[in-house]
């Protein structure tokens, strides 16, 4: 378990999962006493669900505005119609003009079948007024329960999903997929939040409904009450008080937890870390530095020693374009030997979505920081935000290597015949090797040829983050 603080800052509701109605998820959400439905129609049977098996309306989020629906699965099993995509398309529509978040609380069996093409309509609708919202405001959905077909793309269409240990996400449910496909399989393994966390559909899962809804109010304290708006900063709070380097061995082939180094730069040691379960060598969350909010990126040398593989570059590459559009500043944290080789990598599309990563980065508008903490080799330099590439500025701790590959592999190309004809080659390579090293891998050599701005100590790196991200404030 990571050592990253998991204390949060905003209010932590508290309230029974079991039994959960509507009105309950979305007054947790809301400030006391802010909630105001609109077009409840009649209440349900089960206590507080309206508007045709939807509670929709707006309420108040640490004082800022903020819409929100919650569909009642006692209901005709959350099923959507007409009338209740209504509602959530009105409340979608209204947040767009007020300049609000959306928070969905979604638990539904899908298109009613009932209404036939009225329903399949409504999704449509519904999905229609998440994309044109996806350039105005944030939207977050919070899956509680069982949530199948259009209740499955209406989430993933949205910014952020939290998933419930006990919820389950999927297009088909377990009987079609039997009588289709001849598999057996239970709703838990078919759409489960350990399916979805591991494969980027969720980006947080929490044990129940009260804590999913500490991480979206957490989650949205990171985020602008709209697109184009600034964050809001809080006052500032200090790191964990450990020395950024400490966690970090000299030996490049040791291992270590990147979010040690994170714990140690960040206010309270606070990371909220963002799609933890899937493509595990890359790192990405939101923290703050002297209060002001920051998405963290970083190679996890605790997971295939911080290889870039064509997952890490997807996951990557989808959050820089989230911070992007958010207006976010990114601190790039990086200890990468590089992209992983192989067939198997070159099936997977590495070179696809390790552009995707480039991309984003090169067109991110947001300050863009770098450190290197460790090794930075091959196209990794360049990939994880390189002046080359774009980034505002650049820092390397004093032992850091930067380099087209490492040496003693560099040597082994450039020196063969030299290392093939020694009397004792491997100690001649590693000779080649050191000399190499100082001569075109040491941070001092990058920073006297302007790749790295400034040849940092771990202690350093804080405060230096912190005055960049003020100075750079202005950057968008």
């Amino acid at each position: 378990m990571s050592a990253v603080a998991t204390a949060t800052r905003t209010r932590a509701p508290e309230a029974p999962e079991r039994g959960a109605i509507p009105r309950e998820r979305v007054e947790l959400l809301c400030d006391p006493g802010s909630f105001m439905p609109l077009r409840s129609g009649v209440l349900s049977d089960s206590g507080g669900a309206a508007g045709d098996g939807v509670l929709a309306g707006a309420g108040a989020l640490d004082g800022r505005p903020v819409y929100c629906y919650a569909q009642d699965p006692k209901m005709k099993g959350g099923s959507l119609g007409s009338s209740h995509a209504d509602s959530i398309v009105r409340v979608m529509r209204l947040a767009g003009d007020a300049g609000a978040p959306v928070v969905g609380f979604v638990e539904s069996g899908g298109a009613r079948l009932q209404e036939g093409h009225a329903a399949l309509s409504g999704y449509g609708r519904i999905f229609r007024a998440s994309v044109e919202l996806s350039d105005r405001v944030p939207q977050v959905s919070v899956v509680a329960g069982v949530s199948a077909g259009g209740g499955a793309y209406s989430p993933a269409l949205t910014d952020f999903v939290v998933m419930t240990e006990d919820a389950r996400m999927f297009l088909t449910g377990p009987q079609i997929v039997r009588e289709a496909m001849g598999e057996d399989v239970g709703m838990a393994e078919l759409g489960g939040p350990g399916v979805h966390a591991g494969n980027g559909v969720c980006q947080l899962v929490a044990a129940n409904v009260p804590e999913a809804v500490g991480l979206t109010r957490e989650l949205l304290s990171f985020l602008p009450a709209r697109i184009g708006a600034r964050v809001a900063s809080m006052p500032s709070r200090p790191a964990n008080g450990a020395d950024p380097g400490a966690p970090v061995p000299s030996d490049p082939r040791k291992v270590y937890d990147v979010r040690d180094v994170v714990a140690a730069v960040a206010d309270d040691g606070r990371l909220l870390e963002l799609d933890e379960r899937w493509a595990r060598s890359m790192v990405t969350g939101f923290a703050r530095i002297e209060g002001r909010a920051v998405g963290v990126i970083a190679n996890q040398p605790r997971r295939l020693g911080g290889v870039i593989d064509a997952e890490a570059a997807e996951k990557g590459a989808l959050f820089v374009n989230r911070c992007d559009r958010f207006g976010i500043p990114l601190v790039v944290l990086v200890d990468t030997p590089g992209f992983m080789p192989g067939t198997r990598q070159e099936d997977a599309g590495v070179i696809r979505y390790g552009a995707q990563l480039l991309r984003a980065f090169a067109a991110a508008r947001v300050p863009k920081l770098t450190v290197v903490l460790r090794k930075a080799y091959g196209g990794a330099v360049i990939t994880m935000n390189s002046r080359g590439l774009g980034a505002d500025m650049v820092f390397a701790w004093p032992g850091a290597e930067i380099g087209i590959m490492a040496a003693r592999q560099a040597v082994g190309i450039v020196e063969r015949r030299a290392i093939a004809a020694a009397p004792e080659p491997d100690a001649t390579r590693d000779s080649l090797a050191a000399a190499y090293a100082g001569e075109h891998l040491s941070a001092t050599t990058a920073a006297a040829s302007g790749f790295v701005d400034e040849v940092i100590a771990p202690g350093e790196t804080r405060r230096r983050v912190a005055w960049a991200l003020a100075a750079l404030e202005g950057v968008r």
